[in-house]
């Protein structure tokens, strides 16, 4: 599998969401154990002023291109088309694709209302969801969380804490499931519930996604001004 270093980080090429999912996640032998990280520009810019978040970046054993910023620079370098893919739609994917083999799911993150109403809709898609948990719990309980999941028995867990809190759940659940792949997907449960509305087709379909986010919500344009330095960083050879 190709991989291009963007910004000290080595991401993963993949032509799809299918491809990326039958080499790295669901493979002949079972649930390939793991931990997935979605790579935009944003956390390559945060990754290079905080040394804590390219720590953990780094211990992932999956990173693949979120950002169309960084599908793109992956695109030049390989001189071939990189898929950009959307931490929500591979989520979605792989949990439609884990109902065809019944692999053992387990949702954890976001509000009671938001994951309970994600757990039923994945049931009435023929996901095999074995639990879940609302992300509102003290550290003092974390233990307590991390043996709710390992006793689950699940093989795919989806984390829904925001970063780096969730990473770093992950990172300290795994030690406890070592043959489970992990998956941190922000705020995809509320996308995937329809409580948050994700761009219109038309701004995704020309990768145009993170305008759609800057004009919905103008509070985000200090987050947004990462995009320009980050291709200031690849125009100048940087990143």
């Amino acid at each position: 599998m190709n991989s291009v270093n963007v910004g000290g980080i080595d991401v993963l090429a993949y032509k799809s969401i299918d491809e990326l999912i039958d080499t790295s996640i669901l493979v002949p032998e079972g649930v390939k154990p793991g931990v997935a990280v979605a790579i935009n520009p944003e956390k390559v810019m945060a990754a290079n002023v905080d040394q804590q978040v390219m720590s953990t970046l780094q211990q992932a054993t999956l990173r693949y291109p979120d950002g169309i910023g960084v599908s793109y620079v992956m695109s030049k370098r390989l001189k071939q088309p990189v898929a950009r893919i959307p931490g929500c739609e591979l989520w979605e994917r792989l949990m439609l694709r884990s109902a065809e083999n019944n692999v053992p799911v387990f949702l954890l993150g976001a509000k009671e209302s938001v994951v309970h109403e994600a757990y039923k809709k994945l049931l009435a898609q023929g996901v095999n969801v074995v639990g879940y948990r609302n992300g509102y719990f003290s550290a003092s309980e974390e233990q307590q969380v991390i043996e709710e999941i390992a006793n689950s028995g699940a093989k795919l867990v989806s984390v829904a804490l925001g970063s780096p809190r969730q990473e770093l759940f992950i990172f300290e659940c795994q030690k406890s499931c070592p043959s489970t792949f992990f998956m941190g997907v922000g705020g995809t449960y509320d996308v995937f519930t329809e409580n948050v509305k994700r761009a219109p087709a038309a701004f995704r379909a020309v990768n145009l996604e993170w305008l759609y986010r800057l004009l919905s919500q103008p509070t985000r344009i200090l987050r947004q001004s990462n995009l320009i330095k980050y291709f200031y960083y690849y125009l100048t050879k940087k990143v």
